[in-house]
C-alpha cells in the first residue's frame, strides 16, 4: 500500500466524484481510478458504490476512511516535525471554531500566527462542537476551539480557554424583561425558544440544565448562526438561553442570569490530538494564545 493509493482514496471518499477528485489532485481521471482499484485489490474489498452521478463508500471504505485521514495526518505531521527541528515552520494549520466562541479571538490570533509563521498555510472551518471533537480525533483537525463536550480521551485533550453562564435574551416588551433579575428553567417553562442546532455548544448547554431541571422546552426557531438567533429575539420571536457574552452584540435586549446551572457550566476549551500527534503548528497556535495576549476579557464584547 503507498501513501499515494491513499491520498486518492481520501479525495474521492471527500469529493464523491472522480472527476472533481482528479482535478483537484492535478492527475488523469483514469489514472486515480487505477490507484483505486489497486487499493481494493490489496484490500479484496469494494470501497465505493459508483453510479453515473456520484460515489458513495462502502461499508470497509468507511471503516478505510478513519484509518487513512489519521495516518496521512500522521505522516504530514512527521514532516512539518522535521521542519520545525530545522528551524523553519511549514505545513498546514487546519483550524475548527464554533461561531462566536468564548475566551479567543480567532480572527486576530490567526493574523498574527500567519506574521510569525508565513510558509504555514491556514485553512479554517466553523462547525458544532460535537462535529468538530470528532474532526480533531480523526486527524482531520490539527486544533479546534469549541464546547467541551467529553472528557479527555487517548485521541482527543482539552485546553481550558474559559467558562461562564447562561443568561436569558428577550425583547424588552417582553414579559421576562420586568421579572426577577434571576430566572431558573422552571420560569421559562412555556416559553418559545430561539436556539442553535443540537450540535452547537451553547444548545447542549441550555438542554443539559432543562433536562437536569426536569423542566421540558421545545425549541421552536432553529438557527445556525449567532445573528440570527438575535435577529429573531430582536423581533420578540421568541427568548434564548445563551453563553453571558453573547448580551454584548445586542445590548438593546433584556438579560437576565439563568440560575440553578452553575457558574461554570458554559466551558469553551482548545482541543487537540494526544501530545505525540500533534502538530507543530498547532502547538506554535497554542503557545501563542498562551503567551500573546490575545485572550480577551472573560466577560467581554466577542467578535461577530
Amino acid at each position: 500500500m503507498e501513501l499515494r493509493h491513499l491520498q486518492h482514496f481520501v479525495a474521492v471518499a471527500e469529493d464523491q466524484h472522480f472527476t472533481r477528485a482528479a482535478e483537484r489532485l492535478m492527475v488523469s481521471q483514469s489514472g486515480l481510478s487505477a490507484s483505486i482499484r489497486a487499493l481494493e485489490r490489496e484490500l479484496r474489498a469494494p470501497l465505493f458504490v459508483r453510479t453515473t452521478r456520484r460515489v458513495t463508500l462502502t461499508e470497509a471504505g468507511r471503516a478505510l476512511l478513519v484509518e487513512a485521514e489519521r495516518i496521512l495526518a500522521q505522516v504530514r505531521s512527521a514532516h512539518e516535525a522535521v521542519a520545525a527541528v530545522q528551524g523553519v515552520l511549514r505545513g498546514t494549520l487546519a483550524l475548527g471554531t464554533e461561531q462566536c466562541i468564548a475566551g479567543v479571538h480567532v480572527a486576530r490570533l490567526l493574523a498574527a500566527f500567519r506574521g510569525r509563521h508565513p510558509d504555514v498555510e491556514i485553512r479554517l472551518r466553523q462547525s458544532g462542537s460535537g462535529a468538530l471533537a470528532e474532526e480533531v480525533a480523526a486527524g482531520r483537525l490539527d486544533l479546534a476551539f469549541a464546547y467541551r463536550t467529553q472528557a479527555d480521551t487517548d485521541q482527543l485533550r482539552s485546553v481550558s480557554l474559559t467558562s461562564e453562564p447562561m443568561t436569558v435574551l428577550c425583547h424588552p416588551s417582553h414579559r421576562l424583561a420586568s421579572a426577577p433579575a434571576v430566572l431558573g428553567p422552571d420560569d421559562l417553562a412555556g416559553e418559545v425558544f430561539v436556539d442553535f442546532h443540537p450540535d452547537w455548544g451553547p444548545r447542549r448547554t441550555t438542554d443539559a440544565a432543562f433536562v437536569a431541571a426536569g423542566v421540558r422546552r421545545t425549541v421552536a426557531l432553529e438557527v445556525n448562526d449567532v445573528h440570527s438567533l438575535l435577529d429573531l429575539v430582536d423581533e420578540n420571536l421568541g427568548i434564548a438561553v445563551v453563553p453571558r457574552h453573547f448580551r454584548h452584540k445586542r445590548p438593546a435586549l433584556a438579560a437576565r442570569p439563568l440560575k440553578g446551572v452553575g457558574e461554570a457550566e458554559y466551558e469553551t476549551v482548545a482541543l487537540l490530538p494526544p501530545e505525540r500527534a500533534t502538530s507543530p503548528a498547532a502547538r506554535a497556535l497554542v503557545t501563542l494564545l498562551e503567551t500573546g495576549g490575545l485572550t480577551p476579557p472573560r466577560d467581554g464584547a466577542q467578535p461577530s
